[in-house]
């Protein structure tokens, strides 16, 4: 069955960059199997302006209805300083967000639980790319954003996830190793 896909892009160098391939492969991948894409490159559109307690603006409400419209979310980012790049990480905070993306249940005080809101039981899919080498980030540094993401806003939302990590994305990065990542991109894609 056809699945609509939205894809946010947050990674500045949209032809030549590691997640640019990512995000190319992944789309190439998932046309062949017939379904559609809805992408955003967030360094192409309008800015959005940083969160400060002023209802959406039509921008962001534009995001959500089509959201609102796709089967499954696909946010592509490097890591930079332990969590995704500034402007998607601007972008979650001002569209998956409260009251739309999920709200508290208060049960006494300030303590209760999160209710999901408009993605619930949508797919949510996290690629992150890491430019250190493997086993200082996996050792030290990455549950930091993968948590933060997937814990923190991600299961708010009531969101099935799924996440992947690429390590040693850096200038020299062996073909051999390349071309692994970017079929574990392909397997992924075909798994939808």
């Amino acid at each position: 069955m056809s699945k609509r896909i939205f894809i946010v892009y947050g990674h500045h160098n949209s032809k030549t960059s590691f997640n640019a391939a990512i995000r190319d492969t992944f789309i190439s991948e998932v046309k062949k199997k017939g379904h559609e894409i809805d992408l955003i490159n967030l360094h192409q559109e309008n800015s959005l302006n940083f969160f400060d307690g002023t209802p959406p603006n039509e921008q962001v409400l534009d995001y959500r209805k089509r959201l609102e419209q796709c089967d499954i979310m696909f946010m592509i980012s490097p890591c930079y300083n332990l969590r995704a790049s500034a402007i998607l990480e601007n972008w979650i905070d001002l569209v998956l967000a409260p009251k739309w993306f999920f709200a508290f249940k208060r049960v006494v005080g300030n303590w209760g639980y999160p209710v999901p809101g408009a993605m619930k039981n949508k797919l949510a899919i996290m690629s992150m790319s890491y430019g250190g080498n493997i086993f200082s980030i996996q050792t030290w540094f990455q549950n930091m954003p993968f948590r933060r993401i997937k814990a923190g806003v991600l299961k708010l939302g009531g969101m099935k996830i799924e996440y992947a990590r690429f390590y040693e994305v850096l200038p020299g990065m062996k073909e051999e190793k390349f071309a692994k990542d970017m079929e574990k991109i392909r397997k992924l894609a075909r798994q939808l």
